[in-house]
């Protein structure tokens, strides 16, 4: 009998096309509502792969219901919506998008860093509503990136991105990370520094850090009162690495400049203070999406089962 995976959501690309020509049998949740724990068990309980979100959280209770999975895919470089050690325990690989999406969520990147500093949200409500009566010297004054300190958290392959894009800017790269990154510091000079020596010294900072209990809160009151009152901060990694509570505490008393969001500590759910500020931009968690990277991603999630189904090597395990 064909092996059967099923599909969390619909996804770019025609997967579920090149899945099936493989010879496996193929289900896709089509609901308009993300799929429910209850229907994730249910629909998933016969199938030897599945392919998630990151929202899709597939915890004990989920993984001892799938009695015949043998990988799950996540569509996401993040994992953390994955008990990956008791999906070990129980036989299942686990697999990520690693690389595909580097590019886009670095190109997203320095479109918040430049919505910030550049005032670009507030500028274009004020076109929108009719405000505009002609140039004026002060008219949304906003920071000049050239000359600026900027300080990566987290020199993966998505800060390497946006440390290389953000040096055409003609300024200072900075970086925190566990260890020393030939490409950012060869390349382009940048120097590895202390994450309290970042803080308190980056005009911008880029947060690029995977979300694992060593980096929950990472950013957190101790070193966020050392940022500079001009200095901005942008997040395109995980919410949860922040002490959000406290970031929205500093933006709220004009302690920084501004902040730009595109990762939420309790997605989808949104701290209802952000809203009211000024001195943000707020983005629904686009960082990779692009119709290309996009496609990219479902491919490699859909080879990763194919490979585990078959009695092969995962491409991008995890676990």
């Amino acid at each position: 009998m064909a092996k059967k995976v099923f599909i969390t959501s619909k996804l770019p690309g025609k997967i579920d096309r090149y899945l099936r020509s493989r010879g496996f049998t193929v289900s896709v949740y089509t609901g308009k509502e993300p799929v429910s724990k209850n229907e994730l068990i249910k629909k998933a309980s016969k199938a030897e792969g599945i392919i998630t979100l990151l929202s899709n959280k597939v915890d004990r209770e989920v993984l001892d219901e799938l009695s015949n999975c043998k990988v799950i895919a996540n569509f996401a470089v993040g994992y953390n919506n994955i008990d990956i050690q008791y999906a070990k325990k129980k036989g299942i690989v686990v697999t990520n998008t690693p690389g595909v999406l580097s590019d886009a969520t670095a190109e997203l990147t320095i479109s918040l860093i430049l919505a910030c500093t550049r005032r670009l949200i507030e500028a274009e409500k004020f076109m929108r509503e009719g405000k505009f009566k002609g140039w004026m010297p002060d008219l949304f004054l906003g920071t000049e990136l050239k000359g600026k300190t900027v300080g990566i958290v987290g020199a993966g392959e998505i800060g390497t991105e946006v440390a290389r894009r953000i040096k055409a800017f003609k300024t200072k790269i900075i970086y925190f990370n566990r260890s020393k990154n030939s490409i950012i510091e060869n390349e382009l000079k940048g120097k590895k520094v202390s994450l309290d020596f970042l803080m308190k010294n980056a005009d911008i900072i880029s947060v690029h850090l995977p979300l694992t209990e060593d980096t929950y809160h990472i950013i957190n009151r101790s070193n966020l009162k050392l940022m500079k009152k001009s200095a901005i901060i942008v997040n395109a990694a995980r919410g949860e690495v922040i002490e959000e509570k406290y970031l929205i505490e500093l933006l709220k008393k004009k302690k920084i400049k501004g902040a730009g969001f595109d990762v939420y500590e309790n997605e989808p759910d949104i701290n209802p203070e952000l809203l009211k500020l000024q001195n943000v931009v707020l983005l629904p968690h686009i960082g990779s999406a692009t119709t290309e990277t996009r496609e990219e991603m479902a491919m490699l999630a859909a080879r990763n089962v194919e490979a585990v189904l078959k009695g092969k090597k995962p491409i991008t395990p995890v676990n």
